[in-house]
């Protein structure tokens, strides 16, 4: 049985005890996509940032909070699958500084300095080994195509899923399969349950051994 590992949903970074950096990403196309991993006879665990939707059952969640924990997780659980979907939305910059106290109002506002979080699917990239695959997912609003293209190529991918701002927490959306040659390799749209379909079976076809 392939095992295949997904990252899920948004990730936090905390300014204070309080409050925190983060995104609108729901967690739907995760559970999309595990849902018809798990019909497909895929044993499925599912890295998670916090969201309000359930899992599958017949999943393993490793729920997490912040993007470095997020990171962790994959890197542990990484070796023992077959290829991972990184359709998680980690918080791409954290704050210098936490505060340990509730940051109050001065009257005179407040700058944040913030540094870059780790690239997931990067790290996971630089360990595959032989025979290990990695799809990506990209949200871009400006020269998309090209954006994840590169992302691909950062990522060393081998396929992205490219979608725009109009998929965050949305029930439909619409995606371009991108293979590593930047070749499109499917055009999908509608509910993300049937994009999750087109997803897997292009994993299916190609990265899992076919019979002959």
């Amino acid at each position: 049985m392939p095992r295949i590992l997904l990252t899920s949903g948004p990730t936090r970074e905390y300014l204070d005890p309080v409050r925190y950096l983060t995104n609108a990403s729901s967690g739907r196309m995760g559970a999309a996509l595990a849902e018809t991993a798990i019909d497909r006879d895929f044993e499925v665990v599912i890295v998670s940032g916090p969201v309000d939707i359930e899992y599958p059952p017949a999943a393993r969640v490793v729920p997490v909070l912040t993007t470095e924990e997020m990171l962790d997780a994959a890197i542990a659980e990484f070796p023992t699958c077959d290829g991972v979907i990184g359709v998680a939305a980690p918080c791409d910059f954290r704050p210098v500084v936490f505060s340990d106290q509730k940051l109050k109002k001065q009257g005179n506002g407040l700058q944040l300095d913030l540094v870059e979080t780790p690239d997931i699917l990067a790290a996971l990239g630089r360990s595959k080994r032989e025979g290990q695959w990695i799809v990506s997912f990209a949200l871009e609003t400006d020269d998309p195509r090209n954006r994840a293209i590169e992302k691909l190529k950062r990522k060393r991918a081998d396929l992205i899923v490219l979608n725009g701002p109009a998929a965050i927490d949305a029930v439909e959306t619409s995606v371009e399969l991108i293979g590593p040659e930047g070749e499109t390799v499917a055009h999908s749209e509608g509910p993300k349950s049937d994009i999750a379909r087109q997803i897997v079976d292009t994993v299916v076809k190609r990265f899992l051994p076919q019979d002959d």
